[in-house]
């Protein structure tokens, strides 16, 4: 007897709640339309942001707000979806004790602005969204390979890059040995 096919899955949305405060008030306030939302999410403070409002929002946080560290840099694929990427970046306030996540969507044809005239530690953060997701950062000093070797083709945290893309002629060239992919 055939099994029945089990029914679609709703996707499972984020259950948000609105963040309010000094730190939305403060980048609406200068962001105005840029800042798209202000959400908690777990009790964990983010803002959807326009891309272009990005780094003012980062510098605006660094120095109004004491936001003194770039904890990291990261990046969400969605290739079914356009824009494709979105790209996060988490800031953390050591005299506030603090953390905040700012979002934007970012499509596969734009450049983000680079964050290093902000904050020193973007250069290595950066270099590996660029290395995992091919995302390259305009006004970056030394974008390049961090992780993965010059030579490698592809990024490997593209959800269109599978294992079994791995760069079966680096591993051959470097490694001696033949995937087992």
């Amino acid at each position: 007897m055939a099994e029945e096919p089990k029914p679609a899955k709703a996707p499972v949305v984020m259950a948000t709640v609105a963040w309010d405060g000094a730190i939305p008030e403060l980048l609406r306030e200068h962001l105005g339309g840029s800042v798209l939302d202000t959400l908690l999410y777990l009790d964990q403070p983010f803002a959807v942001l326009t891309l272009a409002a990005m780094l003012p929002a980062l510098d605006l946080l660094h120095a109004e707000a004491d936001f003194d560290y770039l904890v990291d840099i990261t990046a969400v694929d969605y290739p079914k979806r356009e824009p494709r990427f979105e790209l996060i970046y988490i800031v953390y306030s050591h005299s506030r004790n603090e953390r905040v996540r700012l979002k934007a969507q970012l499509p596969v044809d734009q450049n983000p602005l680079s964050a290093v005239p902000i904050f020193l530690g973007a250069n290595w953060l950066e270099r590996e969204v660029f290395d995992m997701f091919g995302i390259e950062f305009a006004g970056h000093p030394d974008l390049r390979r961090i992780l993965m070797p010059e030579e490698w083709s592809g990024f490997p945290l593209r959800k269109d890059y599978g294992i079994t893309q791995m760069d079966n002629r680096w591993v051959r060239n470097n490694l001696g040995i033949e995937s087992g992919q």
